[in-house]
Formats: structure tokens, C-alpha cells, sequence
């Protein structure tokens, strides 16, 4: 592993600037309005898109929702190593490899899995899931160069930018380790680089410096800094035309010129050339970048990034903005974690660039960096966390969210819904989709899978207000929408005293059988149309909408849905899975596999202590089980059958490790009812009722985690039902 240099930079940083949580966030929606700009265009040549758009001014498609992408889901899965591990410079390239087994399931999604030397990804993937660690796991000595020289080392790099602000010699560091776990020479430096630029956005205003310092934590005579500074002085010959200057990238620096499909070189020549004639303007260099085409969305979401932390919120026009309205989707092995809010993404890597500075937040942002639970607080500015607006009103009815000063029942932002008519009677609602299908999607690109993030049993709070105005008489009440049967569930009405902040609470009741698809506040007006003349707009306000509490709900099978994106990607319904067949049979969940252990999962990966049910037929093989405190694919427990007639408690910690064991007769074809009792490190493991198992983990146990399925050397199982309750 290089030296990088300016080892003055390396110390931690006293102070960190009063706007850089505001700036992390213009930081991740210039990532995904780039990656989102170019998704539809990917690796299309610079000739096809001219020749389809002509110049681009703004986004090339509309989405209803755009799906996840391996672009997005890189830079945020692979920063939970911080979490896992920790979030000093100690951390190893291994422990940040082993996010890649944790978090990302095992041959589809996520990643473009192009197979073993083709895709880099994959190559790193398998050589970890061997035993082949990182660094080892990327580097030019196991795969050869043209592997270790692909694109991926700098497009899943930007949040290490992000969490070292004004730290490029930092930034660099930790980008290293995260790049070697895949890549390695020009595709390690191309993370180094883009890293350093990001964290130097942060003060610096002139391209040209932000590109000198990626250059400074980079060895000099390296191919990407030979290339980088050919750029530039072509540009300083040439500043009128990119076209000119990207007829010279193409001549010299093509993908012709390169091994593999998406040869980093290409692209970083990409990314200089729109960055020096972009000039600092946002929409200017995203448009460049997009046009000269190859990968796109790569390209774009980086130069994105770096236009986003250094020009702040102000500096991205919401045309941008507006189409994504804060939603993120992501396609990893956590349901819960591939439905977010880009606010959401950005408290989660700022509280890590306070922690690695030694520094505590700004008491604004303390809290809400601190908070585990779903929390909606629209304090960024200009955040909407996702929310929507619906009616039952008609067609002449149109309603809108945005994020508001106007009004704030903490901190100095809220959510303003509007309605342009208004009559008594009817009801008008704002809510968020607390999970999604692949109906809300034009695609499947990187085959997302979902559970929900609010679940029977919780809670919702939230405050809203109605400004003093025409309509007076408005009651306002907490609902959830259950996708299975179409039913909403609501909490108490509360009549609305004008410019008076009203708190509104919502215990949802304990249910069979739910998958709840949205939560929100109704809004039911009493006025009648008659008797106000004109019908006059709703205007109303909404703050601190938060998800609490723990779950109590049960789920048969047979009420479950094969979601189907296309002919190769289908998914059972709340369900997301490392590997195996997972599907639905007679109205019982699925499960098998050849040698590894095939596992599924769902709920909240933020769970702790819960009673955990289900009933389970062992069809074939010798290992059936159910798992608990599931935190990704190597982290986990598992309670269930052993062959040689024995109930067993796993610990999985990058492999399954028998915790306890007892003698037990089971049967292949018979049905068991199989529970778990987790409560902090106990827990105790019952078969038809009967306590069989009890074990106290003492060594690093998992406290938190989703619940799921497994079995082991290619058994085959089925599970009719389930049951969950926090305690």
C-alpha cells in the first residue's frame, strides 16, 4: 500500500465548518442526480447520444421511481464498515471488504455481476467468499491489470470524500483501503484521486486546485496523472470547446485503447475534461459529462458529488432536485436499507466525519445524527424525505409538498402540503411509501428487493399545524395503508386550531398478515363549498414525523405474492435473500440450495428483543433453521435442525460456528414450530413450546437484527407462517 503524501494533512481536523452536514447532503444529491442523469444512456458512445439529444440541458427520462444502482449502493453499504468495525484511520481493507460479503447478496443485485475476470466486482467478490482477502482480494498480482483497472475503484468512492471535509490526505486513505478490495493501480488511484477532490470541495471554489489536490495524494508519474494533466493542458490550448477537447480524449484515451468493458482511464479523462469546462457550474459540467457518453452514470455521479459539496444546496437548481423528491433505492441483502431518504444517507455519513474529526456536532444536528429509528425532520433545506401527496377530491385537485421556513415545531424547517382546492368532506393526505413494488418502477435495474420500514406493533408521532386562513375546520389523523388488503388503519382525529401545533400519536394495532405500503397524515376539512364561496387551497404543515416501538404482527405464506420485475428477477414479497431458490410453493415459503447456506430475510435491521416463531417442514437434506439479529449475510444466528437428530444455536461471524447443541428426533415431512427468545445476549430456543436450548453469548454478541430463513448443504425447506414481538 502506497505512502500518500503531505503528511501534515494526516492530522485531525480541530474544526469542522458550520455547514457541512448541509453540504454532505448537496453532496449525495449531486451523487444521485448524476447517476440518475445518466442511468438510461450508460455506455452509450458520444455519437448515439448526439444523435438522440442533441445538446442536454436536463434530464433525459422520467422515472416514477428511479430503481437502484451499483453506484449508489457502493459508496453507502461499504461506509457501514465504519459502523461494523471501526471509524478510525485503524481500520483495515479487510474489515471494509468483509461489507462487501455482509451487505451485498451473493450474485445478483447490487453489482453488475459479469462473471469471474470479467466483472471486477464479481472477481473481488468470489476470491473473498475463498478466502482471498482484501487487499489481495483486488490487486494486480491475483487478477492481472486489466481487472484491477476497471472503472469501480472510483465510482463507489464519494462518501469517503464526505466524511474527511478539507481532508483530502484523510480522504485518500481511507479510499485506498476501500478501492484495494477491488481494484488496484490507476483503479486504485482514480479512488484516491476522486476521494481527495471531494474533501478539498468542501472550502475550495476553483476546479483546477480541487484537481491538483486528487493529482497530490496520487503517485506523479502514475498513468492517471499523466493522463489528468494531459487534459488540462489541452484545456488551457483549448478552453471554448469540450467537443474539441473530447474528440481528443477519444482519439487518445478511448475505450479502444484500453483492456476490459469500462477501463477507468476513459472515464476519468471524462470527468477532468467536464470539470475544467464545466467551470464550477453544476448543470453545466453534469450536461458535459453526460454527453460524451461511455459510462455515464458513473462519470456524472461523481463529478455530481464533487459540483455538490463545492457550490452547496444553493448551487443545484431544483429541476434537478424535484424529480427525485429525497428517494433513494438501494438492492442489498437489508429490505429496510433499500428504501431510504437521501437526508437519511447524509446524517449517516456526516456523524462519521464528526466522529473521525474528534468533534461534537452543532446541538442543530446532534440529535438527528445520533437517532437509529426513522426519523423525518426536514431540516435540510429543501428536504422532503420522500413525501407525497394524495386525495379523494377528484381531478381538479392537485396537491404538492416543499420544504418550508414558514413554520417549524423544532429546529427552523418543516414540511409544507398545499392542496389547490379545498372542500368539506373529502380527504387529502401527505404520506411516505414505506415500501414499494415493481409497479412503482419503469425497470429492474440492480434487482431491488424490499421489507417494509414500519410494521404493526409501532408507532407513528408527528406534529402538524394549520395556518391561521380561510379554512378553519380541518380534522387531521395518523393512517397506514396495508398493500394485502387495501385496508387503511387510522389513529384519533384531532380537530386542528389554527397556527396551534398539534401532536398526533398512532399505536398500529397488532395485525395478521399486513404489509403496510404507506403512513401518513389525513386531512378531512368540514367546510362545505357553499358556504365559503370560492373553494380555497389547504395549507397545512407537518414536523418531526417519526416511526417507533417495536413490532407484533404474523404472516402466513399463503397471503404472500411472487413480485415479479421481469422473467429473471422475481422476489417473494417483504423478502430480501443472500442466495438459493426462494419462492412460493402451495402457500408456503421456499427455501434450498447446493452446499452453501441459503438464507432469506425481513424485518428492521434495528430490532433487539423480540420473540420469534415459525412454523417450518423439513423437506430434504439435514439442516433447517430459522435466523435471528440478522445484520447482513456473515453476521447472524440460527436456531434450528442438525442431521444426526440434534436441535443447534449458530453464530455466524463470516462463517457458522456451532453455539449449543442438544440431542432432538425430528422428522423430514413434519411440521415443527420453531421459536426464538432474544432478549439482550440470551436466548433460548423452543420446538412445539418446549424450551430445548438456552445459551448466553459473552463474545461480542449481535444485540440487533432482522429476522430470517436458512438451511445448509443443499436441504430443501418450507415454512408455512410467522410470528414476531418485540419485547
Amino acid at each position: 500500500m502506497m505512502t500518500v503524501k503531505n503528511t501534515e494533512s494526516n492530522q485531525t481536523l480541530d474544526v469542522i465548518q458550520a455547514d457541512y452536514v448541509e453540504k454532505v447532503y448537496a453532496g449525495w444529491l449531486g451523487k444521485v442526480i448524476g447517476v440518475r442523469h445518466g442511468g438510461n444512456i450508460e455506455q452509450w458512445s458520444y455519437k448515439r447520444i448526439e444523435k438522440a439529444f442533441g445538446e442536454i440541458t436536463g434530464y433525459l427520462h422520467q422515472f416514477k421511481n428511479f430503481a437502484a444502482d451499483d453506484d449508489t449502493n457502493g459508496p453507502l453499504f461499504f461506509l457501514r464498515s465504519l459502523e461494523d468495525y471501526t471509524y478510525t484511520r485503524d481500520i483495515t481493507a479487510e474489515q471494509m471488504g468483509n461489507s462487501w460479503l455482509n451487505y451485498a447478496p451473493d450474485g445478483h443485485g447490487f453489482y453488475w455481476w459479469g462473471g469471474y475476470g470479467k466483472s471486477t466486482e464479481h472477481t473481488a467478490y468470489i476470491n473473498m467468499k475463498n478466502g482471498i482477502s482484501a487487499p489481495r482480494s483486488g490487486s494486480i498480482e491475483q487478477n492481472g491489470k486489466a481487472v484491477a483497472e476497471q472503472i469501480g475503484g472510483q465510482i463507489f468512492i464519494d462518501v469517503w470524500g464526505m466524511i474527511a471535509p478539507n481532508n483530502p490526505v484523510l480522504a485518500a486513505e481511507y479510499a485506498e483501503k476501500i478501492a484495494s478490495v477491488s481494484h488496484d493501480g490507476n483503479g486504485k488511484y482514480g479512488g484516491m484521486f476522486i476521494a481527495a477532490c471531494i474533501a478539498a470541495a468542501f472550502k475550495e471554489k476553483n476546479v483546477e486546485k480541487l484537481i491538483e489536490t486528487g493529482l497530490s495524494v496520487i503517485p506523479e508519474n502514475c498513468e492517471y496523472a499523466e493522463m489528468t494533466k494531459d487534459i488540462i493542458n489541452f484545456y488551457h490550448r483549448h478552453p471554448d470547446n469540450w467537443r474539441t477537447c473530447f474528440e481528443y480524449v477519444h482519439n487518445y484515451y478511448g475505450y479502444d485503447k484500453y483492456p476490459g468493458n469500462c477501463h477507468i482511464i476513459p472515464n476519468a479523462a471524462v470527468i477532468i475534461l467536464s470539470l475544467l469546462y464545466g467551470q464550477g457550474d453544476f448543470s453545466k459540467t453534469i450536461n458535459i459529462c453526460n454527453m460524451c457518453g461511455w459510462d455515464t452514470d458513473c462519470n456524472v455521479g461523481n463529478v455530481g458529488c464533487i459540483l455538490g459539496v463545492m457550490n452547496g444546496l444553493e448551487g443545484i437548481d431544483s429541476s434537478w432536485k424535484k424529480p427525485i423528491n429525497d428517494f433513494l433505492c438501494c438492492s442489498s441483502v437489508i429490505g429496510t436499507l433499500n428504501i431510504l431518504d437521501i437526508p437519511w444517507c447524509a446524517s449517516y455519513t456526516a456523524q462519521f466525519g464528526y466522529k473521525i474529526a474528534g468533534v461534537k456536532p452543532p446541538q442543530k444536528w446532534a440529535d438527528i445524527l445520533e437517532r437509529k429509528h426513522r426519523n423525518f425532520h426536514f431540516e435540510y433545506p429543501g428536504s422532503t424525505h420522500a413525501f407525497r401527496t394524495d386525495h379523494d377530491a377528484g381531478n381538479q385537485v392537485t396537491g404538492f409538498v416543499e420544504n418550508t421556513s414558514e413554520a417549524a415545531f423544532s429546529g427552523d424547517q418543516s414540511l409544507k402540503i398545499v392542496f389547490d382546492k379545498c372542500n368539506g368532506g373529502y380527504s387529502y393526505r401527505t404520506f411516505v411509501r414505506t415500501y414499494y413494488t415493481p409497479e412503482d418502477f419503469n425497470d429492474s435495474r440492480y434487482d431491488p428487493s424490499f421489507s417494509p420500514i414500519l410494521y404493526p406493533g409501532q408507532t407513528i408521532e408527528c406534529r402538524v399545524m394549520l395556518p391561521e386562513g380561510q379554512v378553519r375546520e380541518v380534522w387531521a389523523k395518523l393512517y397506514i395503508k396495508d398493500r394485502n388488503t387495501q385496508k387503511s388503519y387510522y389513529g384519533t382525529a384531532v380537530m386542528l386550531e389554527p397556527d396551534k401545533w398539534a401532536k398526533l400519536e398512532f399505536a398500529i394495532p397488532s395485525l395478521e398478515g399486513a404489509c403496510i405500503e404507506e403512513a401518513g397524515v389525513e386531512f378531512v376539512p368540514i367546510q362545505e363549498e357553499r358556504r365559503i364561496g370560492d373553494l380555497p387551497s389547504l395549507i397545512t404543515f407537518i414536523d418531526d414525523f417519526n416511526f417507533l416501538g417495536v413490532p407484533n404482527y404474523g404472516i402466513d405464506f399463503q397471503y404472500e405474492k411472487i413480485e415479479k420485475w421481469n422473467e429473471l428477477h422475481t422476489e417473494v414479497s417483504q423478502f430480501t435473500y443472500l442466495r438459493g431458490i426462494w419462492t412460493l410453493e402451495e402457500g408456503e415459503l421456499s427455501g434450498s440450495y447446493s452446499g452453501e447456506p441459503a438464507e432469506a430475510y425481513t424485518g428492521d435491521l434495528n430490532w433487539k428483543n423480540y420473540e420469534f416463531s415459525a412454523k417450518m417442514i423439513p423437506q430434504l437434506g439435514g439442516n433447517h433453521h430459522i435466523n435471528f439479529r440478522v445484520q447482513g449475510g456473515i453476521r447472524s444466528y440460527a436456531a434450528g435442525f442438525a442431521e444426526n437428530n440434534e436441535i443447534v444455536l449458530y453464530k455466524n461471524n463470516k462463517g457458522y460456528k456451532v453455539l449449543a447443541a442438544e440431542n432432538y428426533t425430528w422428522e423430514t415431512g413434519k411440521e415443527y414450530s420453531i421459536k426464538i427468545t432474544a432478549i439482550e445476549n440470551k436466548y433460548d430456543v423452543y420446538v412445539n413450546d418446549q424450551l430445548v436450548l438456552s445459551f448466553k453469548d459473552t463474545e461480542s454478541p449481535y444485540l440487533n437484527g432482522q429476522i430470517g430463513f436458512s438451511n445448509f448443504n443443499g436441504s430443501h425447506t418450507h415454512y408455512k407462517s410467522f410470528r414476531v414481538k418485540g419485547l
